[in-house]
């Protein structure tokens, strides 16, 4: 059976359904469904899916919620809305701005501290479900909102966003073949006698915990290039980057094999203990403008954060 990513029923409190495709297994057909879910996610306690099943919180294909005895259907599909991992989801204390909208795209200056999807604990206090949820872009169908591209959270700056799902893949092209231009701004160290520009590349992958990212050997796969530098006095200096690539934790991670982590940054060069953010102290990045030509007017489209660091 074909099934398309669009899902038939619209988001909960701004947030998209997820859904798990069945595996074709006939051996399995007619077990508890709950028996599967369980080896799938075996980090979710059985009392848990229980749960969600008694409670109706489980759909099948054509959305009728499904008891804690269904069986299991062999390349059925189950749609669900994922929990917080925590009832106490943090609320983030800092609002989003919206730059610019038109029926297409939509560009937002995003505060630091703030994700701008779901992911671990963080699941309606996102950028994404924040704007599904405002009043002024109900006008076009909220769930269709998806971001273009992404920026950490501890990051603050421009993002943007596409409105419909037939304009996306327009958007996409312009990033994939590198036709959008960004700036970024960062506080580090000052250092005298930089030749500028000053280009950094280098492999970036995965590192250890998970969440890290590290340079290693091998073909370089990310591109930063150091544009300019501005000495603010007190030992700080102002840097402007222009990442040519695109990998996580990019900036991050090639200002500190500079010997310049960028300042309040709990992750480079050490990662600090996890624990509550402190807002008093955010990372000092800032996704300063985007630029590009628009695939759908053809007009020069500049977008500028208001933000400070």
């Amino acid at each position: 059976m074909k099934f398309t990513n669009k899902h038939p029923r619209p988001g909960s409190d701004g947030i998209r359904p997820s859904y798990l495709n069945l595996p074709c297994d006939s051996a399995l057909a007619g077990t508890l469904l709950a028996d599967y879910l369980c080896r799938r996610f075996p980090y979710v306690p059985r009392e848990t899916w229980l749960a969600r099943l008694a409670a109706g919180g489980i759909f099948d294909s054509q959305w009728r919620p499904l008891a804690p005895d269904a069986p299991f259907v062999p390349g059925g599909r189950l749609f669900y809305y994922r929990e917080a991992v925590a009832a106490d989801e943090p609320e983030i204390p800092f609002q989003e701005e919206i730059l610019y909208t038109d029926g297409h795209l939509l560009a937002v200056d995003k505060p630091h501290f703030l994700p701008v999807v779901p992911s671990g604990r963080f699941l309606r206090e996102t950028l994404l479900t924040r704007l599904r949820l405002r009043p002024e872009l109900q006008d076009t169908d909220p769930d269709e909102i998806a971001p273009l591209h992404r920026i950490d959270k501890d990051t603050a700056g421009v993002v943007l966003f596409c409105r419909r799902r037939e304009s996306r893949s327009a958007y996409q092209m312009l990033f994939q073949e590198r036709r959008v231009e960004k700036s970024y701004e960062a506080l580090a160290a000052a250092r005298t006698g930089m030749a500028l520009p000053l280009h950094i590349r280098s492999r970036i992958e995965r590192g250890h915990p998970f969440f890290l990212m590290c340079e290693t050997a091998g073909a370089a796969n990310a591109h930063t290039v150091v544009e300019d530098v501005q000495d603010l006095g007190g030992g700080l200096a102002l840097y402007r980057l222009r990442p040519i690539s695109g990998k996580k934790h990019q900036l991050r991670v090639h200002m500190a094999s500079l010997g310049l982590p960028i300042l309040n940054d709990p992750l480079y060069p050490v990662p600090l203990p996890d624990g509550l953010p402190d807002y008093a102290k955010p990372l000092k990045l800032l996704a300063r403008s985007i630029a590009f030509t628009d695939p759908f007017t053809g007009e020069k489209r500049h977008f500028e954060s208001r933000r400070m660091l």
